[in-house]
Parts: structure tokens; sequence; C-alpha cells
């Protein structure tokens, strides 16, 4: 693309389903696409959350009940967000969960639920959303992995593991959809720990406050992240801005992974 795209109305005319919308990412990431023109379907696990943020955010914005782990429930999610929107040109992955623990720590039932929520959910979406984004002629996958798919840690297996396993997943994705020539991008955010409710006892014994100073010092910037930073980046890459962006990461972190 050439020229310029006014900062408001990046996304007028399109049409997005987020996963995990009524959350800190999803309901800041659905704010910000209502606010550049789009027309959103948020779905959640927890459905009354998903109809409040609906009603918060106005707009004719969709609420969906929405198990992403469920195949048919993709099946289901997608086709009502065609019927109640008319189409669908993006699709936002970023249902997730957090858990701690060392491989020896983790049990196997916790990790099987921290693989389906934040991987094979990825899969799902961008499988049963494919045909419905191929057929808006230009079509916009955004995965919400994680600056923990590129940098390990010893107390997160789980979490390390799904979320590499996205970023790995996006570039299959994107370069399947270029080799079908389907007009579908694919890619992927990797946030680093934001303020949000993933980090709602996170380490047990320790304060909000407590975590966020820690957090905080050790981010480059100096800060933790807001929910709202990723969202912005997830606008851009669901824009046709990104026209020329596939299969890329694009990193939240406060220059976190630079170090």
């Amino acid at each position: 693309m050439t020229g310029q795209t006014d900062a408001v109305g990046r996304l007028a005319g399109k049409r997005a389903l987020i996963t995990g919308g009524a959350g800190g990412i999803g309901g800041a990431t659905a704010r910000l696409f209502l606010a550049h023109g789009a027309a959103v379907a948020v779905s959640d696990i927890d459905a009354d959350a998903a109809r409040r943020t609906a009603a918060d955010l106005g707009g004719g914005t969709v609420a969906l009940a929405h198990d992403v782990t469920d195949e048919a429930a993709w099946t289901a999610a997608v086709a009502a967000t065609v019927e109640a929107l008319g189409g669908l040109d993006i699709l936002v992955n970023n249902a997730g969960i957090g858990t701690l623990g060392g491989v020896l720590e983790t049990d196997y039932a916790d990790w099987r639920r921290v693989l389906a929520v934040d991987l094979d959910s990825v899969f799902l979406g961008c499988k049963y959303a494919l045909p419905a984004l191929a057929e808006s002629g230009r079509g916009a996958i955004v995965n919400v992995a994680s600056v923990a798919g590129l940098i390990a840690q010893p107390n997160m297996a789980a979490y390390n593991a799904a979320k590499a396993g996205v970023r790995h997943l996006t570039k299959s994705v994107a370069l399947d959809c270029a080799r079908k020539k389907n007009g579908v991008r694919c890619n992927a955010v990797l946030p680093a720990y934001l303020n949000t409710q993933i980090l709602d006892g996170l380490i047990p014994g320790k304060s909000r406050e407590d975590m966020l100073h820690r957090l905080a010092a050790l981010s480059p910037a100096g800060r933790v992240g807001d929910a709202e930073d990723a969202g912005h980046a997830i606008v851009y890459l669901a824009s046709d801005e990104a026209a020329f962006v596939n299969g890329s990461d694009l990193v939240v972190d406060g220059g976190l992974s630079a170090m």
C-alpha cells in the first residue's frame, strides 16, 4: 500500500471476532477496534462477562459464549459471527491462561489445560475461521502469543511451551495461506506481562502491588505494560497498513527480550 491511512477509521468496514474478549487484552482490543471503525464479536467462556463487555462497548457489539477448546464451539462461533456481522475479516486469537511450575511441579492435567486453552484453541480458530476469512478477500489473523514464547523461565514449563507453539504455528499458517493465495495474513503479538487479570494470584502470598513493582523493575521501560499496549499492536496487524506483514512477531515487551 502507498499513502497514509487516517488514525481513526483504519479498520473501517471490517468485521472481527476476538476470543477472550471479556478479559484485559481482549476488552481493550475490542474497544480500539470499535474506535477504528470495525464491527466486533467478543467471545468468552464466561457468557455473562461477554454480555457485560458487549453492553459496555455498545455500537452493536455481539457477545458470544465460547469455549475455545471445543471444536464444535468454534464452528458455532464463526457461524454466529458471520451471521451477525455479515462476514468475517479479522480473527484475534486472544483467549489464554497461565500457570506456574517447572516440569516436576506441573501436573499433567494442568499441562494439558494450558496447552488446550493457549495453543489448541489457536489451531482450532485458524482452522475454522479461515474459510470465512478467505471469502472476505483480505483476511487477517492475529494470534496473541507472549514474550514467554521467546524467553524461557524455569517455572513456566507449560506456558513457555504453549506460547512458543503459538509463535511457530502462526508462521506455518502464514506460509500455508501465502501458498494457497487466499488473501489471509497471519501474525503474532508477543507481549510481556501486562497489567491485566492474568496477574491475579499468579504468585501466592504476593500482593498485586508487589508483583507490579517487581515486574516493572525487570523491564528496561521501567513499567509494566497496559492492555492497550498490546491492543494498539493488534490494530496495526489487523489493518490494511500491515498488508505486506505476514508470519511476523510483533514484540510488545518494553525491551525485555532485547536484554
